[in-house]
C-alpha cells in the first residue's frame, strides 16, 4: 500500500512538472518567488521584478512592459488578482495569447473604463498596429493612480466574465466574438504598476 502511495505521488510530480498548463495538480498557482518568474515567464521588456510577494512592472509608451507566461492557460479557468497602478494610464492583462493574437482586458484610467478587446502582439515591434488593438465592450468605471483594485477574470465553455472589484463587470462570448479559446497569459503596462495576491485556478 505505501509503495502504490509513493508512485502516486511521484506520477503526480511528474505530471505537474511536464503540464504544458499554468496550474498545478492541485488546479492552482500561484507566484511566490523570483526564481520561478524567471523560469515560467518570458519577461520581454526586461523591466518585471517580484520582491515582497509584489510583483512590479515598468513600461513606457514605447516600449511597453510585458510579462509573458511560458505555459498555456486551461480551457477553463479564473483569475484573481490585486492591482495598484502606481504611475501608469494602462493596466492591461492578456489572455489566450497565441500566434499574435489575445484577448485584451484592461483598465484604462485615460478613457476611465474598463475595456474587453481584439489584441495583436508582435514582440519584436513597439509601433502602432503591432501592439493592442480595437475595443469590443467597454464600461465606465473610476480609475485612479495609487489605489488597489480587485481584478477577476474567469473563462468557462468560452463565455467571458470580467469583473473589477465586483462592482462594474463585462462579459462575453468568445465564440461570438471571434476571440481565441485558447493561448498563454500576459500582462502590459505603460507606466508602472503593481500586482499582488495573483492565482490562476484552473476550473
Amino acid at each position: 500500500m505505501k509503495i502504490k502511495f509513493a508512485v502516486f505521488l511521484l506520477l503526480q510530480l511528474i505530471l505537474i512538472s511536464c503540464s504544458s498548463t499554468i496550474s498545478t495538480a492541485k488546479k492552482e498557482y500561484t507566484l511566490n518567488n523570483s526564481k520561478e518568474l524567471k523560469s515560467n515567464w518570458k519577461i520581454h521588456s526586461k523591466e518585471w521584478v517580484l520582491k515582497n510577494d509584489t510583483l512590479t512592472g515598468n513600461g513606457s509608451l514605447s516600449p511597453w512592459g510585458v510579462l509573458v507566461s511560458k505555459k498555456q492557460l486551461p480551457n477553463n479557468y479564473e483569475i484573481d488578482l490585486k492591482v495598484n497602478m502606481t504611475n501608469s494610464s494602462l493596466f492591461e492583462i492578456m489572455l489566450n495569447l497565441d500566434k499574435g493574437k489575445y484577448i485584451r482586458t484592461y483598465l484604462y484610467q485615460i478613457d476611465q473604463n474598463i475595456v474587453i478587446g481584439d489584441g495583436v502582439y508582435d514582440k519584436k515591434d513597439d509601433s502602432y498596429g503591432k501592439r493592442g488593438g480595437k475595443t469590443l465592450f467597454k464600461k465606465p468605471m473610476k480609475l485612479e493612480n495609487n489605489k488597489w483594485y480587485a481584478v477577476k477574470i474567469r473563462v468557462t465553455n468560452n463565455q467571458l466574465y470580467f469583473s473589477v472589484d465586483n462592482k462594474t463587470y463585462l462579459e462575453c462570448s468568445l465564440e461570438k466574438s471571434n476571440l481565441n479559446q485558447k493561448g498563454k497569459l500576459g500582462f502590459i503596462t505603460n507606466g508602472e504598476v503593481k500586482i499582488i495576491d495573483l492565482t490562476i485556478k484552473s476550473l
